[in-house]
C-alpha cells in the first residue's frame, strides 16, 4: 500500500504557465515606459530651443587628438579665435592661441586595409 508522502513525490506538480494576457499586459507596459521616455526628451529638447543639451552658449570644439588613455590635445572655437589645449588628469592647460580659419585636409600616409590589400595580392601575383 502506497502512502500519500510517496504518492505526492511520484506525482509532480505542474508549474503555472504564463497566461497571454499578463504577456501582454507587460509588453503594453514597457512600451508606455518607454513613450514616456521619448516623450520626455522630445519634450526637454523643444524646451532648450532645438538645440542639442551641452552644446549652448559661445564654445565649440573643432577638433581633438588622444595621446593616450588619459590625455588628449582638442582645438576649441571661442569667438573670433581658436584655442589649443592639452587636457590631462587633474589639469587643463592652454597651449596654442591662433586665429579663426580653416582646417587644412592633411594628407594621410596611412594607407586604408582595402588599398593596402590590394597592394599585397598585386605583389603576390607578380612575384609568381
Amino acid at each position: 500500500m502506497l502512502s500519500a508522502h510517496s504518492l505526492a513525490q511520484g506525482t509532480g506538480a505542474a508549474t503555472p504557465g504564463v497566461s497571454g494576457t499578463a504577456i501582454v499586459q507587460m509588453l503594453l507596459g514597457l512600451t508606455l515606459i518607454v513613450g514616456i521616455l521619448f516623450f520626455g526628451a522630445f519634450a526637454l529638447r523643444k524646451l532648450n530651443g532645438g538645440r542639442n543639451f551641452g552644446h549652448s552658449g559661445p564654445l565649440r570644439i573643432v577638433g581633438g587628438l588622444m595621446i593616450s588613455a588619459r590625455e588628449r590635445i582638442v582645438m576649441i572655437e571661442v569667438g573670433d579665435s581658436w584655442i589649443v589645449i592639452g587636457i590631462v588628469p587633474g589639469q587643463i592647460k592652454t597651449l596654442h592661441t591662433l586665429p579663426k580659419g580653416e582646417l587644412p585636409v592633411a594628407q594621410s600616409s596611412i594607407k586604408p586595409f582595402s588599398q593596402w590589400l590590394k597592394q599585397m595580392t598585386e605583389r603576390t601575383h607578380a612575384n609568381k
